[in-house]
């Protein structure tokens, strides 16, 4: 068995190509994804968190709202720019989403990727240390949400405070207990998946690998996950990980499929730039079911993987996204094995 959830980005733009033409509708057709989503019976419903973009940006009240409509499905992100974040503010945001799901937050975070403007974290109030890259700023927030997350108690108490503390020192609140364990990091190299897995955070991979050494992506990826698993056991810490893998999965089983995504099934892999040095990107995978299935069946990440999260298009609107996720579960997870 394998999870299955989506992973939307939100975007938004007034042009008349897209069925999402502002924020508000990105927001609202969110949520009403997550909920056709737990009805088809998938497993996940997952947001990409932008700045400065015509995309979704501050992911606690949407994940609240998806919560409260909804019972079952996981509400995460993949992923959370650690470097605009207070560590403590959002701890307080996690906890209290986390708690209004009933336990159902896998948040994703990182370092993020490539921004809409020139060091957005600066705006948001947010310096690297002297000596430091904006790389040792974002490990530095994590380490500090993650240590809040633990639920110890740090800060002294006020001895005439407006109501009564309890004993010893003070902790954030609202504190929901299990997140932690719920924590995963974004990494888009071997080396980041190994120090992943030496904090106790779960293995977010998605579509593009910050390196590239001239195998197929779904093999580099996998050897990825490989290392993170033995970095994982080397740790020793006391619970079994979790790994995700992202893919552009497109089955065409009407004229619309068709329509959409026929040019796509003979997408490869690419190799591109990104920050500076080599990238590897995966490739779309669209076409009928049988070929697909034939297709997927060889790509060795998604083997590796528990959970899987489908890249959809959502200016296309929710009904075709739903009829997406649609079809990968009805056509190919169960051939696959993976239902």
């Amino acid at each position: 068995m394998k999870r299955i959830g989506f992973l939307s980005f939100g975007h938004w733009s007034p042009s008349g190509h897209s069925l999402v033409t502002s924020a508000g509708d990105s927001l609202l057709q969110s949520i009403d994804l997550a909920v056709a989503a737990e009805e088809l019976g998938a497993d996940g419903a997952y947001f990409r968190v932008h700045h400065f973009a015509q995309q979704l940006a501050s992911p606690f009240p949407l994940l609240a709202a998806a919560a409260a409509r909804t019972s079952r499905i996981e509400l995460g992100t993949g992923v959370i720019d650690m470097r605009y974040e207070n560590p403590l503010y959002m701890a307080e945001d996690a906890g209290a989403a986390d708690l209004i799901s009933g336990g159902r937050l896998q948040l994703g975070i990182s370092r993020g990727s490539p921004e809409q403007v020139i060091d957005g974290f600066r705006y948001f109030g947010h310096e690297p240390a002297e000596g430091t890259t904006d790389a040792d700023l974002a490990r530095e927030h994590t380490r500090r949400f993650l240590e809040v997350l633990d639920g110890e108690g740090f800060a002294r108490p006020n001895p005439r405070p407006m109501f009564a503390n309890p004993p010893g020192l003070l902790r954030i609140e609202p504190h929901s207990p299990g997140l932690r364990d719920r924590i995963w990091w974004g990494a888009g190299s071997r080396a980041t998946a190994e120090w992943t897995a030496a904090q106790g955070m779960n293995l977010m991979s998605s579509t593009l690998l910050t390196e590239d050494t001239g195998v197929p992506f779904h093999r580099l990826q996998a050897e990825q996950i490989r290392r993170f698993r033995d970095a994982w056991d080397a740790a020793g810490h006391d619970h079994e990980p979790r790994v995700s893998v992202s893919r552009s999965i497109f089955p065409i089983v009407s004229d619309l499929d068709r329509q959409l995504f026929w040019r796509e099934r003979h997408s490869t892999d690419q190799v591109g730039h990104l920050d500076g040095g080599e990238a590897r990107f995966g490739k779309t995978y669209a076409g009928e079911p049988d070929k697909l299935i034939a297709e997927l069946a060889e790509d060795e990440a998604i083997a590796a993987a528990d959970t899987l999260l489908l890249t959809v298009p959502n200016q296309l609107g929710v009904d075709y996204n739903a009829h997406v996720i649609d079809a990968v579960l009805t056509h190919l997870a169960p051939e696959l094995g993976w239902r």
